[in-house]
């Protein structure tokens, strides 16, 4: 069994940690076997002075 890494960057309108959803969402359909994630960068898209996109840098771990 090896554990290996991917990383992804996930978005959402709503907030972050549904940013972080979408992109594990995205990864499951590639990547069996997720076992944890580390989020390690989370930024924003503003207009407005408003957030318009959330997003979130991850890196998902998963066994081969």
């Amino acid at each position: 069994m090896q554990v290996k890494i991917a990383e992804y960057v996930g978005e959402s309108t709503k907030d972050w940690q549904d940013a972080i959803k979408n992109a594990v969402q995205e990864a499951s359909q590639t990547l069996k076997n997720i076992s944890g994630v580390e989020v390690y960068n989370w930024t924003a898209d503003c207009q407005n002075n408003q957030i318009v996109e959330y997003k979130a840098n991850i890196k998902i771990a998963y066994v081969e």
